[in-house]
């Protein structure tokens, strides 16, 4: 049997020196040989955004002189850090991605938005066993040592058995004391949404200006969801696919005239 330590790939949106993926590197430091590749800044919300209009640079840095791993900081969206490090810097093909611990939710509609998991997207697109991993808290601040249980677990049970073509899971943690977390359960993503608006203000030079605000509405009262999971004490594990197609809506199409 061979004694061959998986190749992971860690990334996230928050900055590769945002406590939250300095808490992942840890853990995986214990399962594998660990490569980050993380951006140079936060690329929160940035979705599968990609760099086509400038250049990119990718540095090699230290931050941490007694730790084993190896860490680029790139200067690119997360997506743009898993395309650099699986053409640029990975010696071969990584067994796993990793992304996050964002610090923040990325359960239900977040999920389009989110950098943490677009990293993991891609990776998946790429052939890649991936997770994203998030903590329902976004203070720099946050504490994860009660996340890191549990994301051994289940990074090692994602090793053992693999994950499908075209999945990846999408993890979230309540913000809760180690022995306050149940468990996990397996979801779906929640029928919720944001409601939008924006908070329009004038600069001391006359210029108007706007932050986006909004409150998020779970309008899903189903007890299989990643939003009932999360308020009743569960990590949420929600499989993920990456094609976007709405199969069910196709024989539909093909009874309209399209074609007249």
């Amino acid at each position: 049997m061979s004694t061959k330590k998986p190749l992971i790939l860690v990334t996230n949106d928050d900055g590769i020196t945002a406590p939250g993926i300095r808490a992942l590197i840890e853990v995986m430091n214990e399962i594998g040989e660990v490569v980050v590749v993380a951006p140079d800044s936060p690329q929160s919300a940035m979705g599968h955004a990609i760099t086509i209009n400038n250049t990119l640079y990718c540095d090699a840095i230290v931050i941490d002189k007694e730790a084993p791993q190896k860490e680029y900081s790139c200067s690119g969206t997360p997506v743009d850090c898993v395309k650099m490090a699986t053409r640029q810097i990975l010696p071969r093909k990584p067994d796993l991605c990793v992304s996050g611990i964002n610090h923040g939710s990325n359960s239900a509609i977040n999920v389009i938005y989110s950098g943490t998991m677009s990293a993991a997207v891609e990776a998946g697109i790429e052939g890649i066993p991936a997770i994203g991993f998030s903590l329902l808290d976004y203070s720099m601040n946050a504490n994860f040592e009660p996340s890191k249980k549990f994301v051994k677990n289940i990074v090692k049970n994602v090793i053992a058995n693999g994950l499908p073509k075209g999945i990846v899971l999408n993890v979230n943690i309540p913000n809760l004391d180690r022995d306050a977390i149940k468990g996990t359960k397996i979801c779906r993503q929640a029928n919720a949404h944001w409601v939008e608006d924006f908070d329009k203000r004038t600069n001391p030079m006359g210029r108007d200006y706007y932050w986006l605000t909004g409150k998020f509405i779970n309008e899903d009262k189903g007890e299989d969801t990643d939003e009932w999971a999360l308020q009743n004490g569960y990590i949420s594990i929600v499989p993920t696919q990456f094609d976007l197609t709405a199969h069910h809506f196709i024989q539909e199409l093909n009874n309209w005239n399209l074609n007249d």
